[in-house]
């Protein structure tokens, strides 16, 4: 490679880096797709129905045909032991988050699996975004609505531990489901969106 191709190779990626371009369906370094960015094809339908769609390498959900009906979108495979890597959009009262070790993919809530909770607007604020229901309590909440953000959620063993934006929104430790598969959820209000959603399985 002559000294100018190697120098245009730099900048190009330099430019990526710089504008947050990356294919959503690569993944990093130890990591492998959920997503693939083009289709839904990988995942299973359950619960409540809404119009979980594709745009631009995004996963979109924005219509609930049921409010009292949450709808999911279900990975095919069970998981252990892992580490999630996810970035999400929603607005301020989206009601949304992301399910880890489901034992019963046609029956998703935090009793069959461990919700990682994603809802600004949640009554109960001290299992709102950033909390593992019902298991690991969030103070002060963070606030999601409007913006894209990253999760982090790890499981090993009985530990749990979940990283919003660089920052740990709450850990904890339970028994009761070992392994099982990864769920998205769009419970309604406003707009959820999904892009680079990763996974590395842990020994």
């Amino acid at each position: 490679m002559n000294r100018r191709s190697a120098l245009t190779l730099a900048l190009s990626g330099a430019l990526l880096t710089a504008t947050g371009c990356t294919s959503p369906a690569t993944a990093t370094s130890g990591f492998k797709p959920l997503f693939n960015g083009k289709d839904v094809n990988d995942w299973l339908a359950s619960g409540g129905q809404a119009n979980w769609r594709v745009q631009d390498g995004v996963l979109i959900a924005d219509t609930l045909k049921d409010p009292k009906a949450p709808s999911y979108l279900v990975t095919k495979e069970s998981y252990g032991n892992f580490q999630i890597r996810a970035e999400f959009f929603v607005d301020t009262n989206t009601n949304s988050g992301i399910f880890i070790r489901c034992e019963q993919p046609d029956l998703i809530s935090a009793k069959t699996g461990y919700e990682v909770n994603i809802w600004d607007t949640r009554p109960e604020q001290i299992y709102g975004t950033g909390a593992i229901v019902d298991v690991a309590k969030v103070s002060p909440m963070p606030l999601a609505g409007g913006k894209w953000n990253t999760f982090e959620i790890t499981a090993k063993g009985s530990q749990m531990t979940v990283v919003l934006n660089g920052v740990q929104s709450s850990a904890g430790s339970d028994t009761a489901h070992a392994s099982g598969r990864i769920a998205l959820q769009f419970g309604g209000g406003g707009v959820v969106k999904f892009r680079n959603v990763q996974i590395k399985t842990l020994s």
